[in-house]
């Protein structure tokens, strides 16, 4: 194993094959979740990443996994996520923008597919959208500071962000009750046009992420500024959802 896939597929049954052969019936799912999962991921550049899902008594053992998991990384592997049943169970109410995210953008290599009927409080699912924006705009103004107005400290700042705010984009479409669209792309385009945000802007940042376009430091600082604008309106939103209902502000 030497060299990212171009097909993330083309791994997963040697992936299936060495965990069913260290865990035997302790192995209860192999999911691929995220990019590799979907039309994002791009060979070379994108994690594949992989929910592996054991008994209580296989999760005791996972140092047996120490050596494997190091091989994969030469194919562009992330560690994967070991899970038991229980502890996604009672993870609904504290991590249901994870879990709804896992469930919209996964494929079941192995076993059980234990996110395909998950189900999420809106309350919850709200609390955590809120709690996260809000975190994120304190660590994006803070980033924006340090940057001291350069384009190679903003660029990271926004594609390291960048994810996790459409991971979130997915919570609050749900909320709505809105099928989830699959690519990052389609995800921006439906939430902005739900919730009244910039289309245009969070297109263009999703394009300095992906390093599709190149911009001056003057033209990044102010698409930045953009984005905390429109960071800092989405707060204020979802601070006062309530029952389906949309606020309004000046």
């Amino acid at each position: 194993m030497s060299k990212a896939p171009k097909d993330p597929q083309e791994i997963l049954p040697d992936i299936v094959r060495d965990l069913k052969d260290l865990f035997a019936d302790d192995l209860i799912s192999i999911i691929l979740y995220g990019s590799a999962a979907s039309d994002d991921y791009v060979s070379g550049k994108s994690d594949i990443n992989l929910m592996i899902v054991l008994s209580e008594a296989g999760i005791e053992r996972i140092d047996q996994a120490l050596d494997m998991v190091a091989g994969w990384e030469k194919r562009n592997v992330a560690t994967p996520l070991f899970l038991t049943e229980a502890y996604i169970r009672t993870s609904l109410d504290v991590f249901p923008i994870e879990y709804l995210n896992f469930q919209n953008n996964h494929k079941l290599a192995y076993g059980k597919d234990i996110l395909q009927h998950l189900s999420f409080d809106r309350e919850f699912l709200r609390l955590q959208c809120e709690r996260e924006i809000k975190g994120k705009l304190l660590i994006l103004r803070a980033g924006f500071l340090q940057s001291r107005g350069k384009g190679k400290n903003l660029q990271p700042l926004i594609a390291d962000s960048l994810g996790a705010l459409i991971a979130i984009f997915n919570g609050l479409l749900h909320w709505k009750g809105i099928k989830l669209p699959q690519r990052h792309h389609n995800v921006i385009e439906v939430f902005c046009k739900t919730f009244d945000m910039d289309t245009a802007l969070f297109v263009k940042l999703l394009d300095v992420r992906g390093k599709k376009v190149k911009l001056s430091d003057s033209e990044l600082t102010d698409l930045f500024k953009g984005y905390l604008r429109e960071v800092r309106k989405l707060w204020k939103t979802v601070d006062v959802l309530h029952g389906g209902e949309m606020p309004s502000y000046e």
